[in-house]
């Protein structure tokens, strides 16, 4: 009997711990919330379906977020765009204009926050809301949403903050400082670079953060992940006036490969999944406040260590929350900012915030004494010693020693896990089943060239790299096409010439694919 009545009081306490986790528990009514007169959002216990006086419209499977391991969100910024396209067209739409438009979900509570923040985001890019004004709404009828969860191997811990409507706030300030203009914006290009086999980056601020997955020694697929030589990398990073490159990871590759070519080159390692320590940031900032164009970041996934750092430099010249940060990365490059990592951003907030603060007062008082080429000069004097930030300087013997795969062979770093998540999950299609109907309601500005099927400078560059993939005896359609996309030719970087050659043969053969918004948006700093 004992033994009876103790696995009643288990079941029973089965029972409430499932009450009190709704992630997957359908709502208890049905909840209908009026965001403008025409206008409606809803959380449903079943589908319904469209009547004579309202349309009805779902998108829980057409638009899913791809986690890699307990994370759910937010959707990307592709998909962000694609409901925008969806949305757009139906309140437009004569058929439809005496309709009421109720966009609704009807999923578990992972499906529920990701629809509220597609709506509230809306609401904030399109019917010009305030950030707390479309929260209010969400919430207005006692609903509640669950927070967004770190892509980390924990599932316990919660996502960008205490409130999972800072999604809300951090669209509001993209559209503030002009990162976010769907006008403009190549949907496709994002959605192609993003994978895996054809660079796996994006960019985080338009003209100025590129965040993308460490290169390798040569392109190759290894456990299922392609990887791509430093030389992939360099037309579409002189198209895009990247000057400098950033490695947080172990050296893979020689840093000679970008500097020979005019790239700087900086090293500012710490250990995958772990944060950086104040010298580490205060370089990294030192970096990115001193370089001529854009900066392209990369640890070994390009997410953890990538992200965080990026965030930093928001938090001190944008006045960014950490969680608006983390909630504006993770948007435009799912994945990023990792367990303790995002600890550590909202950890250094305040004190960046006061960093930022002194910075603008110093640059405005000098630019009142004409003495900013002079700030210049004394403030890279601490950057002299970071590896490869001198191109013309000869390099030492341990920096061209290279980090050896064998080192962890035995250790699989998170790094690791990450990215071969990533190529498993991106088999799958990114963006759902939305038609390309509904993706022409923004379209490019009449400027903006079309993006080609493949980047490659000519028809010797072709030939090249069709030789290439003979001799290497590549037979992996997804590095084929990759090696075709992103221009990668034999690892020789003297074929590249000089930084100036190359762009003016670049020119004159053809436009390289734009990536998502990089020439697109003008960036204010």
């Amino acid at each position: 009997m004992k033994r009876k009545s103790e696995r009643r009081r288990g079941e029973a306490r089965k029972k409430r711990c499932a009450a009190r986790n709704g992630s997957q528990a359908a709502p208890h009514r049905d909840i209908y919330i009026a965001i403008t007169d025409k206008l409606y959002f809803a959380i449903l216990k079943q589908k319904v379906k469209s009547t004579a006086d309202r349309h009805c419209f779902c998108v829980d499977e057409e638009l899913a977020y791809e986690n890699f391991y307990a994370d759910f969100g937010p959707l990307n910024l592709a998909m962000f765009y694609r409901f925008c396209c969806k949305l757009t067209k139906k309140l437009k739409s004569i058929t439809l204009s005496r309709k009421k438009i109720i966009f609704y979900t009807c999923g578990d509570q992972k499906k529920q926050v990701n629809a509220a923040y597609l709506m509230g985001s809306y609401a904030v890019m399109n019917l010009n809301m305030m950030p707390e004004e479309a929260y209010s709404l969400l919430v207005s009828r006692n609903s509640t949403y669950i927070p967004f969860r770190k892509c980390a191997y924990s599932s316990s811990l919660l996502c960008h903050g205490r409130n999972s409507m800072s999604s809300l706030a951090t669209i509001f300030q993209a559209l503030q400082y002009s990162w976010l203009d769907f006008s403009k914006f190549d949907v496709e290009e994002y959605e192609h670079y993003e994978r895996a086999e054809n660079g796996d980056f994006n960019w985080i601020i338009p003209g100025k953060f590129l965040a993308f997955s460490g290169p390798h020694p040569k392109s190759k697929i290894e456990n299922g992940y392609p990887l791509h030589a430093p030389e992939a990398y360099i037309p579409y990073f002189r198209k895009h006036n990247i000057t400098a490159i950033v490695r947080l990871n172990k050296k893979m590759y020689d840093a000679r490969r970008f500097t020979e070519v005019g790239f700087e080159h900086h090293d500012l390692f710490f250990v995958d999944g772990s944060t950086p320590n104040d010298s580490i940031v205060r370089k990294f900032l030192n970096i990115c406040e001193n370089a001529e164009g854009a900066i392209a970041v990369h640890c070994k996934a390009g997410l953890g260590r990538t992200g965080t750092l990026i965030g930093c430099y928001m938090m001190k010249h944008y006045q960014l929350t950490a969680a608006e940060v983390i909630a504006w990365i993770r948007i435009c490059r799912p994945g990023s900012i990792i367990g303790p990592q995002q600890n550590f951003v909202e950890e250094k907030q305040n004190s960046l915030w006061a960093e930022g603060d002194v910075f603008r007062e110093k640059m405005q008082n000098e630019r009142e004494n004409g003495k900013m080429a002079v700030t210049r000069i004394l403030s890279g004097v601490d950057d002299i010693t970071i590896n490869g930030s001198n191109k013309n300087r000869t390099a030492k013997k341990d920096e061209t020693e290279l980090y050896n795969d064998d080192e962890e062979r035995n250790g699989v770093t998170q790094g690791d896990k990450l990215r071969a998540l990533k190529s498993k999950r991106q088999a799958r299609s990114s963006s759902g089943s939305l038609s390309q109907e509904e993706n022409k309601i923004h379209t490019r500005s009449s400027s903006q060239t079309p993006r080609e099927a493949i980047a490659t400078p000519g028809s010797l560059c072709r030939v090249l790299t069709a030789s290439v993939l003979s001799a290497s005896s590549l037979c992996h359609t997804r590095l084929v096409r990759s090696l075709g996309n992103l221009h990668v030719v034999a690892g020789n970087s003297e074929q590249w010439g000089s930084r100036r050659d190359t762009a003016s043969t670049t020119t004159s053969t053809g436009t390289l694919i734009n990536l998502n918004m990089a020439h697109l948006f003008h960036h204010t700093q």
